[in-house]
């Protein structure tokens, strides 16, 4: 690939002239004409198609490349759950209609006085961030960050989550969020 193009770049098929300008005013533009990307593959107009390869990326190196591993715990459990794929935690949790590839984690938690929702809260990674999500409980939900006061959420309100953070459910279960 050139390296004088930048991250993305949908560039006008050659033959195809650009509304109310010419490609030939520019040469660079003109160079980039003949690129278009399509579902991160790089496709040259002058390339047949049985040729065509998908772009390659070299993978990241250095301190970005390594992912933290975001997991939890339920306090008073010794069990560490992995938040490679979005948890639904509650007395008797559901996976919801639509998720994504993956299925989620159902995680039940006792609540012998029924304070704790059938699926009372979902955890999941967004991005370099851990989110709770209040599943329209009815008893609510409790986050207590390091360094903050005990907050609590409204129903379907979300919140990000650092190390070390509290999420609180009724019943005496709560959720500690692990480095």
């Amino acid at each position: 690939m050139d390296p004088d193009i930048d991250d993305t770049i949908i560039g006008q098929p050659a033959g195809r002239a650009r509304r109310g300008a010419s490609w030939g005013d520019d040469p660079q533009a003109a160079a980039l004409a003949d690129t278009v990307l399509i579902a991160d593959t790089v496709v040259r107009s002058n390339v047949p198609a049985g040729e065509r390869q998908p772009a390659t990326a070299e993978p990241p190196s250095g301190p970005a490349a390594t992912r933290p591993r975001y997991r939890f715990r339920i306090v008073g459990d010794p069990t560490e759950y992995d938040l490679s794929v979005p948890a639904f935690i509650g007395r008797r949790p559901s996976t919801p209609r639509i998720y994504d590839a993956a299925p989620p984690q159902l995680i039940t938690v006792p609540s012998p006085s029924k304070q704790v929702s059938s699926t009372h809260i979902q955890l999941r990674v967004d991005g370099r961030s851990i989110v709770v999500t209040d599943l329209r409980s009815t008893n609510g939900t409790i986050v207590t960050v390091p360094g903050s006061h005990p907050r609590k959420l409204r129903q379907g309100e979300s919140m990000v989550l650092t190390s070390g953070a509290v999420v609180n459910i009724g019943d005496g279960n709560s959720i500690e969020v692990l480095a």
